[in-house]
Parts: C-alpha cells; sequence; structure tokens
C-alpha cells in the first residue's frame, strides 16, 4: 500500500525537491504553504507522515504540531533552519519524532521517512489481538506486545506514538532500574542531544495520560527526582 507524506513548506523550492525525492522513492505526495492548508490534507485525506517547517506564516510548525498531536499519532518529522540544540529539543518536546536541519540531504530525509513509517506501522498493524508470547511483558495491569507494537490497559488498546511506545517498552523490560533522561534520549532517539530534559519530561507526561495513571491508586511510571524514571517491579 502507497504510503502518502504531507510537506508542510512555504518555501516552494524546497517542498519541489523532497517531493521529486519521495515519489521517487514510490511516495505519494502531499503538499501545503501553511499550517492551515495542511492541517486541513490531515483532515481530508489520509496521511501518513508529515514533514514541516517551524517558520510558517500565521501558524507556526510548533503549534502545527501541537494541534495534530491531539488527534493523530502519525510520526512528524521537523525540516527546519533552526539548528540550535534548544530548537531541537523544542520541536521533539511539541511532539516531533525527529528533527533535520536546514540545509539537508535529500537522501539523508528520505532514509528517515522510511525508518519512521516502518516503526509507525509496526505500532499500528490494524486489527491484530494481544497474543501471549515470548515478546509480550505483563506490569501493573499493561499488557505490552513487543512483536505486534500494542499495548492493551484493562482490555482497551491503547493507542502510542511509535516514540512513546518505545519509552515505555524500554522502561517495562527493566523493571526497578532508574533511567536518565539522557539514557532515555539515547536509547529511544538512538542519538545525543544537549539537554534531552524536557524533550523526554513531555513525552512521559504524554504517556502518562494515555494511561491513565490519573485514574489509578499507583502510579505506572515513577519518577525518581534528580535521576530519571522508572517502572517499579
Amino acid at each position: 500500500m502507497q504510503n502518502t507524506v504531507l510537506i508542510v513548506d512555504d518555501e516552494k523550492e524546497i517542498a519541489d525537491l523532497v517531493e521529486i525525492y519521495l515519489v521517487s522513492d514510490g511516495f505519494r505526495v502531499l503538499k501545503a504553504e501553511d499550517a492551515k492548508a495542511g492541517l486541513s490534507c490531515i483532515e481530508n485525506d489520509v496521511v501518513d507522515l508529515a514533514i514541516l517547517d517551524i517558520m510558517l506564516p500565521e501558524m507556526d510548525g510548533l503549534e502545527m504540531c501541537k494541534e495534530i498531536r491531539k488527534t493523530k499519532n502519525i510520526p512528524i518529522i521537523f525540516l527546519s533552519a533552526r539548528s540550535t540544540d534548544l530548537d531541537k529539543i523544542m520541536g521533539l518536546g511539541m511532539g516531533a519524532d525527529d528533527y533535520v536541519t536546514k540545509p539537508f540531504s535529500p537522501l539523508e530525509l528520505g532514509a528517515r521517512v522510511k525508518s519512521q513509517l516502518r516503526r509507525y506501522h509496526e505500532l499500528n498493524p490494524g486489527g491484530q489481538k494481544f497474543k501471549d508470547h515470548s515478546g509480550c511483558i505483563s506490569i501493573h495491569g499493561i499488557n505490552i506486545d513487543k512483536e505486534n507494537h500494542m499495548v492493551v490497559v484493562e482490555d482497551k488498546e491503547v493507542k502510542l506514538t511509535p516514540i512513546e511506545f518505545d519509552i515505555l517498552y524500554l522502561l517495562a523490560s527493566n523493571p526497578g532500574k532508574v533511567f536518565s533522561t539522557d539514557e532515555i534520549f539515547e536509547k529511544v532517539w538512538n542519538e545525543k542531544v544537549y539537554e534531552a530534559n524536557n524533550t523526554v519530561m513531555v513525552h512521559i507526561r504524554r504517556l502518562r495520560s494515555k494511561l491513565k495513571e490519573d485514574q489509578r491508586k499507583d502510579k505506572i511510571i515513577s519518577t525518581v527526582w534528580g535521576v530519571g524514571y522508572k517502572i517499579e517491579k
């Protein structure tokens, strides 16, 4: 099945360049010059991944990312001229899955698109039921199926983004072990970034919300102040 990628960038030359490479890789491409048009595409079409510029007219890419995350778990990649560590932390903290700086290699961007889509489709296999096999973890009433990338809480499937799933699986597969925010970032995002604390903290907060921790007597993910996060045995 052909995957659809949405490109939101007000620089036509860049959007056209990315489109050429993605189409040659077999993707269907939609383009929008601003956030409003991009959100309309997501609402009215089937979009599997979005590539967003940050500096967009009216609503910027960060705000657009927040809007998408209210209803969608699709992978989001920022493609931006802002290249500082702080910019990257802000982008990932808003819920994006990856961040590529301009100028960029179209081949590298294409590889990142494929990687994010692979993780996304593993996490959303469609219609599969939870199975009991060696790749599963059951802890604190949560069933985590690594093979099918599914999370079930009290017989209800919880939809997580690929990043959220990987954070949960990392903590649940090492019960009792405390991971610092830097360790979580390096293991989940597979790279190092300066001051990863805010990025990880935002994703932990979203994960806790989806697991409905506020409705439980015991916390699933424990915060070890000044150290990091863990799931108790």
